[in-house]
């Protein structure tokens, strides 16, 4: 099988460089509380095949002293269009972003793949701070 232009990124994964995800200043920082943020829009390129994967996105995470802000969140899922990853790089990278972005209390990203080849896919990751 041909090697993929995509294939070889896998490699360099964790220092892929995204859109900056903002934030902004959370005025209930001592108590504890959940955000979800869910989307069916976030899209990127299988590595293999170079064919698009489409992804739903479930969310969540505690703020501490900073919020996500969705439109450069938005800007940030939209850069994945052009990306060649697997999912579960995907899946582990955003939720890296995330947390250097507004250091939550802990967070989790659920990836849902739609269908290719019969397999659907789900991966889930999980930050708890320590």
């Amino acid at each position: 099988m041909k090697k993929s232009t995509y294939e070889d990124l896998q490699n360099k994964v964790r220092s892929l460089k995204m859109p900056a995800i903002e934030v902004w200043d959370n005025k209930w920082p001592e108590r504890e509380y959940e955000i979800e943020l869910n989307t069916d829009e976030c899209t990127c390129i299988c590595p293999k095949t170079g064919l698009p994967d489409f992804v739903t996105l479930n969310i969540t995470y505690a703020p501490t002293k900073t919020c996500i802000e969705l439109k450069s969140f938005k800007l940030y899922l939209v850069a994945y269009r052009d990306v060649g990853i697997f999912h579960e790089h995907l899946t582990n990278k955003i939720l890296d972003d995330i947390v250097a972005a507004c250091k939550p209390r802990w967070a989790r990203v659920e990836a849902i793949v739609a269908p290719r080849g019969g397999i659907q896919t789900t991966v889930v990751a999980e930050y708890k701070k320590k």
